[in-house]
């Protein structure tokens, strides 16, 4: 008996990875909000009942297609940062961005699932939270480490947005000075932005040479919250694709 569920959890592992690749094709070709079950089963030779009991939903693929995306993102960036020494908090930071961006020139339809316009009807479940938090978590410990080590260099916030600031650092790091906790939102959300504009076009005719454009824009993000490198310049290479 045993024998007998092991090949048939292996022949469904099998058959759930074909069916995300074959839906990975589907957003490359059509985008995800054309994603469809029944393409899906076509494509593949199944009858549509057969893929419901793999995925009862279009919404069930794409919340694992984005799960794998955010899953595959983060253990690049956690692989990057892992060659790093520890004490090298700007440095770290940096090995992650060019992580990042280097997955994203090598998935630029996995990344759009997950970074681009949102899927009309989609609303992604708590599910996807964990996957999603790891480069987040990552910046977040990096910070961490700098501020319980050598400290970061601190900064004002407007009065205005004190109340705001200690929320976040309540939810996101309250550990962290809320100030930090303000810089750290809005560098991360820096980085995806010059990501996005590089995968999706806007740099054209802008930015040509990119890799070292982003390369000093990550280093700036650093010191935005407050590290500071050791060295002389950020470190080169991880920002290539397929890295």
């Amino acid at each position: 008996m045993s024998t007998a569920r092991g090949a048939r959890a292996r022949a469904r592992t099998e058959v759930t990875a074909a069916i995300k690749d074959e839906a990975r094709r589907q957003l490359a070709a059509e985008g995800a909000a054309r994603l469809s079950l029944r393409a899906v089963a076509r494509e593949l030779g199944m009858v549509s009942s057969a893929l419901y009991r793999y995925f009862p939903s279009r919404d069930d693929l794409l919340t694992a297609l984005i799960i794998d995306a955010y899953d595959s993102l983060g253990e690049t960036a956690e692989a990057a940062h892992a060659k790093v020494s520890d004490a090298d908090h700007a440095q770290r930071w940096v090995a992650v961005c060019e992580a990042v961006r280097g997955w994203a020139l090598a998935h630029p339809h996995e990344y759009a699932l997950i970074y681009g316009s949102p899927v009309p009807g989609y609303i992604a479940p708590d599910t996807t939270v964990p996957a999603a938090s790891r480069v987040g978590l990552l910046f977040i410990g990096i910070v961490r480490d700098a501020h319980q080590g050598p400290g970061v260099v601190g900064s004002r916030l407007p009065a205005e947005l004190e109340p705001e600031a200690r929320r976040m650092a309540a939810d996101l790091a309250p550990d962290l000075p809320s100030a930090t906790v303000v810089a750290l939102v809005a560098a991360w959300a820096k980085l995806f932005g010059l990501v996005g504009f590089e995968l999706f076009g806007q740099f054209h005719r802008v930015v040509e040479d990119r890799e070292p454009f982003f390369r000093h824009a990550a280093a700036q993000l650093a010191h935005d919250v407050g590290l500071v490198f050791t060295g002389p310049t950020p470190p080169r290479g991880g920002g290539k694709p397929g890295s």
